[in-house]
Formats: structure tokens, sequence, C-alpha cells
């Protein structure tokens, strides 16, 4: 924890906006370290990541062979031609 806490805050200090102000892109990066941070920097977040449960953004995912049940789209795509065509 320590170790990931060390890094955050130095790459944190090298992207703040405030030091990067001819940089467009400075507060995208610092908005993506803390980010990160907020997942690694918690042990059980970090957990969920590792197993696949939440995604770089935290937010859950589908349990795995379940992607396709989204909603959405055909139901019979896949099965070859257009529904009702014999």
């Amino acid at each position: 924890p320590e170790e990931i806490k060390s890094a955050f805050r130095k790459l944190a200090k090298k992207y703040h906006p405030d030091q990067n102000q001819d940089d467009p892109k400075a507060q995208a990066n610092f908005s993506e370290i803390n980010q990160a941070y907020e997942i690694i920097g918690d042990k059980d977040r970090r957990g969920q990541f590792d197993r696949g449960e939440i995604d770089a953004e935290g937010k859950q995912r589908a349990p795995q062979g379940f992607e396709g049940f989204s909603g959405g789209g055909d139901p019979f795509a896949g099965f070859g031609g257009a529904r009702g065509a014999r």
C-alpha cells in the first residue's frame, strides 16, 4: 500500500495541471491517474478489478458468459438468414 501511494503521489505531482499549464492533455492525464488510484489504492476494489468484477472505471462488469445478454440487437442474429425466411 505504501508503494502504491508513493507512486500515485509522484505521478500526481508530475502530471498536475498546475505544473503543466502548457499541456492541453494535463487535466485528462491527472484525472486518469486519480481514477486508477481510486481502484488500486483500495484493497477491496483492487481485488474486484483483478477478478474482472469491475472495469478500469470502477463499473460493474457482466458475469462471465453473460456478455451477450446486455439487451438490444436482433435475438436471432448469428442463426443465419432473416427471421421468417425459409
